[in-house]
């Protein structure tokens, strides 16, 4: 698929989530055309038009509610329609109920762009994103999950305030599960290319096993505190999905932890969709970053990996 100029985009689902992804991308240049699909049709209407007004003050944007049909031409599908997730809930007590959406919604949607990319956002992502793969029939990397891309983010917010240094110069992933699983990857965590042992002398093992066990609980159980807070997370995952969504349709070749269909890495049998480091182009997952991982990192993805492999095959999926 070569790169062309300003793109289409359709949203599906215009809850929390998808009214502020569509709030993001009209800050992006490349995106010149948003249509909102919601079951509820009147809630997909009035973002519509409140996101109408909002781009007249930045640039010209078409945006509209519409319906399967109305997302032809769309290169990117992005589905966060799904249940959401209640305070004392895990993301992977949705699957059920967001699968069932998954096959109900995905299908007609393809009819009418059957060659867009999906980017599936709804919880469990992992366990969604490989939903969609199987039900769409689509080569493995036109099927995304936003993944662990927040959850990095924040990994590197919270190491930026204990480090007083701007995040933006923290290279730190968490890969695997998005959810309680999850691997932060400590053992290549670094400033500008300094490990965090030489930037952040630990006084002792003891505070240094402190530090590192509750960033990580912090960085995992972030959504839980939102959610308990405020009921819904929206914009960190919002600006991360625009940041996806800008790599595609600008080819920028961009390092994300996406989620995508895996299979024959880390010792790992059978397939999977999870996070790892994944170049991010105008053809989706165009490359799989298998980094180096210390053996407690290794034994804890693998672990990730089961996880979601149970519950995978606990769903009645083609093929």
């Amino acid at each position: 698929m070569p790169l062309q100029g300003p793109a289409k985009v359709a949203i599906i689902g215009a809850g929390y989530v998808g009214a502020s992804t569509a709030f993001a991308l009209l800050f992006s240049p490349i995106v010149k055309e948003m249509v909102l699909v919601d079951i509820n049709r009147a809630r997909a209407e009035g973002e519509a038009m409140d996101l109408a007004h909002a781009a007249t003050l930045i640039r010209p944007v078409k945006i509209y509610a519409g319906g399967p049909a109305d997302c032809a031409g769309a290169r990117i599908i992005i589905f966060t329609a799904g249940a959401n997730q209640q305070p004392g809930e895990t993301r992977l007590d949705l699957v059920h109920r967001n699968t069932a959406i998954v096959r109900e919604v995905l299908p007609p949607l393809l009819q009418h762009c059957p060659d867009a990319l999906i980017l599936m956002v709804a919880n469990p992502v992992d366990v969604l994103t490989y939903v969609a793969w199987k039900i769409s029939g689509l080569p493995e990397n036109k099927v995304l999950g936003s993944g662990t891309v927040l959850d990095s983010a924040r990994f590197r917010h919270l190491l930026s305030r204990h480090l007083h240094v701007d995040p933006r110069n923290i290279h730190a992933y968490v890969i695997g599960e998005h959810g309680d699983t999850e691997v932060p990857v400590w053992s290549l965590a670094n400033v500008a290319g300094v490990d965090l042992e030489e930037f952040y002398l630990l006084d002792g093992t003891t505070e240094e096993e402190t530090f590192r066990t509750g960033i990580s609980r912090q960085v995992r159980e972030a959504a839980y505190e939102i959610i308990e807070r405020k009921g819904a997370t929206a914009y960190g995952v919002a600006l991360a999905l625009s940041r996806i969504t800008e790599s595609i349709l600008r080819d920028e070749k961009s390092v994300l932890t996406v989620s995508s269909v895996i299979r024959g890495l880390y010792g790992l049998e059978g397939e999977v969709a999870f996070s790892l480091p994944c170049l991010v182009g105008n053809q989706g997952r165009e490359k799989i970053l298998a980094i180096p991982l210390g053996a407690g990192e290794l034994a804890a993805l693998r672990h990730s990996a089961t996880t979601l492999q149970e519950i995978i095959t606990r769903l009645r999926l083609p093929g």
